[in-house]
């Protein structure tokens, strides 16, 4: 996940000093998930129907006392506010008691919608009993890994580094000096299937620390010093790419990513299945570069296997963060706004390359999602929503996709309720038809296997298992006919659904996903359709919210998070000591008003993010070495300052951020870009095999190497220029930079060298096309535009 060339060596000899404890808490068995895996530990015949509501209170019993943690702003903080230990945030206070009364910190890092958060809150966090002897023997932290992904990262690489997996909550010892000693994930309140309980590694851990102390300090220090050894390390000089670098790398990484695809259900390997969209971004780029249309078909198909699948919502719109089944069927219900973001982007992007509708309707499901539950009312999107809800008003604990899941009565009742909503087709007949297409059972449809909880028992996920092709077939129905059944059917339910508690809500607004959103939302609104003017409205607002509320104008620095409410309310709060972005909120902001810019040709957007990658480079870029840190210089008690090389749910800020420079060199014609851009690309030469590992960065090096396309309408702002341009956008082009010249206002372009060498033919609104600085004959027919565009950039397979 970060870079680590020489950093392992340096673990495996100090965790000797403290490998009673590190075994002592690694016994326990799961499944692995997350970056590299995610520690979901199998509790079978387990019920957690007594959870806790995500830290929210029971009736019966009110909370009387709160912590420190009441004075937050983070809502996963908040939701911890009420427990018996005595939590600190992430301070100087908290650092300074366990130094001044010599303990040993516990830092436990989650996020307020992770259901395995939950789950140890109530069995252990609540617990007055545990709380006692953590309160004993530990100076206890939180932190929303959300909020401070700095800290998350730092401790998150120990944990994979010394175990080989790691996920939420992350549970990590460390010493006053915030050197870890121990780290896992989740451990149960009392000892079973080979986990240890955590009271027992609470007081195991105490107990070296009185037995053995100055051994675990020295093993601490040494650890710091190997990790702050590490950040420091150089570029691997043999492994710089060369001329042709990017179509051997490409080779490679085609060959694994074909060798891992899932033939018959898409996406990649086994379950859990991640919709993983850095990976599904390459293989269209690799696709334009090889023609292979085997590469176009491992998205296509991923991407149609996973609008069908469980793990889309059919009722309504959005996806969950992931599958538990290979087949996308069940899921693990939390709604998260990065992937929202995201596949927004990818499913517009499958549009152009094949005009398929079912794609673009995705892609607006999202959009009405993100509009109605996730949007702050001036602009700015929420962080997601959590998997555990209510199943009922009456009840007061909460259970996983209690919200989302469906017993096959309440439908059938609630359709003949509505009987009149669905016409000339009987209430009886539009169940048999809905309960076909989305695969439901009269005794649920959820495999037990993917359910150990038993939460899911009787309920069904809707899926789609055939096609609205085999649906309209086997009743007879003609499309049409069978789009507005659904589509009463759903809205019906949907209706229904709302009356329903509705989980949680992440009302923290971050910046970083927030660029992602205005990059789909850019992306949605170039695809042509009579929806272009409301998703760009809503871009705009969301850029407004951004520079207004999330940027500090005087300093020019970005904020990682602001807080709502919740939906419907305008207001809006900030943390009384400010969070400066990170290095994902500066690139992924910068991709999202560069992708904005080509949608709207908006000067100021471009100008912004030729701003912003200013402050990018002076916080956070390496003089000495190439490649961005992740956080700031001498950012206060983070002990060390870590680049990321992985691509993971969200593509890392140095794949982005390749990317930007490159397109930011041909937009403003400065070959300072281009090199930055070369540097921060051969300081990850040696990653292995790097376009599985950085499959967005792999096709940054894509461009970088094999030059961008460079469209240039030449004309006054005028209907016959908006048409050329618009023609321009409709097209999967990954490389392609829009730059308008008009003749007009020759001193408000970005690029003179463009704006001097372009020129209309015979008075008419024209367009040139270069690849790497040679271009065609110049255009002035649209038609004939479209054409050249048809023939380069479109595919009719889908």
């Amino acid at each position: 996940m970060f870079r680590a060339r020489s950093l392992l060596p340096w673990i495996r000899s100090t965790l000797k000093a403290t490998q009673k404890l590190q075994a002592e808490t690694s016994k326990f068995v799961g499944l692995r998930l997350g970056f590299i895996g995610r520690t979901y530990p199998t509790l079978k015949g387990q019920d957690f129907r007594g959870m806790a509501t995500g830290g929210e209170a029971s009736k019966e019993e009110p909370p009387k006392k709160g912590n420190r943690l009441v004075s937050s702003k983070s809502p996963y903080l908040l939701q911890h506010a009420y427990n018996p230990v005595d939590w600190y945030p992430w301070c100087e206070e908290a650092f300074e008691k366990a130094r001044s009364e010599n303990k040993l910190i516990f830092l436990s890092v989650g996020y307020s919608t992770c259901h395995w958060c939950h789950v140890m809150e109530h069995e252990s966090f609540e617990s007055p009993e545990t709380a006692a002897i953590m309160n004993k023997h530990f100076v206890n932290i939180k932190v929303d890994r959300e909020e401070r992904p700095d800290i998350d990262k730092v401790y998150m690489q120990f944990l994979l580094m010394s175990k080989g997996s790691g996920g939420w909550p992350m549970s990590v010892w460390l010493t006053p000096d915030l050197a870890p000693l121990v780290a896992d994930t989740y451990f149960p309140p009392k000892s079973r299937y080979g986990m240890p309980s955590f009271g027992t590694v609470l007081e195991s851990i105490a107990e070296k620390w009185r037995t053995d102390k100055e051994v675990l300090v020295q093993a601490g220090s040494t650890l710091v010093s190997a990790l702050q050894k590490n950040q420091n390390a150089s570029a691997v000089a043999e492994a710089a790419f060369e001329p042709g670098s990017a179509e051997a790398k490409l080779s490679e990484a085609i060959n694994v990513h074909k060798q891992r695809f899932d033939q018959t259900h898409g996406g990649f390997g086994s379950e859990p299945k991640f919709p993983e969209v850095p990976r599904l971004n390459f293989l269209f780029h690799g696709y334009l570069v090889t023609k292979d249309v085997d590469v176009l078909d491992m998205v296509l198909q991923t991407l149609d296997h996973i609008g069908r699948g469980g793990i889309n919502d059919h009722i309504f719109g959005g996806f969950a963060r992931y599958a538990t089944t290979k087949d996308w069927h069940n899921v693990h219900f939390e709604k998260m706004l990065y992937d929202q973001g995201q596949l927004m982007a990818a499913f517009a992007n499958a549009y152009k390359l094949t005009r398929s509708e079912i794609f673009l309707g995705y892609a607006d499901k999202i959009y009405q999602y993100l509009l109605k539950d996730l949007r702050h009312p001036l602009g700015g999107f929420y962080a997601g929503e959590d998997a555990d809800s209510l199943p009922t008003h009456e009840d007061t604990v909460k259970v996983e996709g209690a919200f989302y899941a469906w017993t096959w009565d309440e439908i059938q009742a609630e359709f003949k309720k509505q009987a009149t909503r669905f016409g000339n087709i009987s209430p009886e007949r539009a169940f048999e038809i809905y309960s076909y297409h989305y695969g439901l059972k009269p005794s649920g449809n959820v495999p037990a296997f993917s359910d150990p909880h038993g939460h899911l028992t009787g309920k069904n996920i809707l899926i789609v298992r055939g096609s609205d092709e085999e649906t309209c077939s086997n009743f007879n129905l003609e499309a049409e006919q069978l789009d507005k059944l659904l589509d009463t059917a759903n809205d019906i339910l949907h209706v229904l659904r709302d009356q329903r508690p509705r989980p949680h809500l992440d009302t923290k607004i971050i910046c970083a996903w927030n660029g992602l959103v205005l990059s789909g939302l850019s992306k949605l609104a170039n695809c042509g359709t009579a929806k272009r003017e409301q998703y760009m409205q809503t871009a705009k607002e969301l850029l407004d919210f951004l520079r207004k509320d999330m940027y500090d104008s005087e300093r020019k620095q970005l904020i990682r998070a602001c807080y709502g409410v919740g939906v419907g309310d305008a207001s809006l709060e900030k943390n009384e000591s400010q969070i400066d972005g990170f290095l994902d909120d500066y690139a992924f902001l910068i991709k999202g008003l560069l992708d904005y810019y080509k949608a709207s040709l908006d000067l100021s957007a471009l100008r912004w993010a030729k701003e912003l990658q200013e402050t990018q480079d002076k916080l956070f870029w390496d003089d000495r070495n190439g490649a961005y840190f992740f956080s700031q210089q001498n950012a206060p008690n983070v002990i060390v300052r870590l680049k990321e090389d992985h691509d993971g749910a969200e593509p890392c800020g140095n794949s982005v951020s390749a990317r930007n420079l490159t397109l930011l060199s041909h937009y403003y014609d400065e070959d300072a870009y281009l090199e930055r851009a070369g540097k921060l690309l051969n300081f990850f030469a040696d990653v292995s095999p790097f376009g599985h590992a950085l499959p967005e960065m792999l096709s940054a090096l894509l461009l970088h190497e094999n030059g961008l396309d460079l469209v240039a309408v030449v004309g006054p702002d005028s209907p016959d220029t908006e048409r050329f341009v618009e023609i321009c956008r409709k097209f999967y082009i990954p490389g392609m930079i829009i730059l308008h010249v008009d003749p007009l206002h020759p001193d408000e372009a970005c690029n003179q060298r463009v704006q001097n060498k372009f020129k209309m033919v015979n008075g008419k609104t024209t367009v040139y096309i270069c690849h790497d600085r040679v271009c065609r004959m110049p255009v002035t027919d649209p038609a004939q535009l479209e054409e050249n565009l048809m023939a380069n950039f479109f595919t009719e397979r889908v």
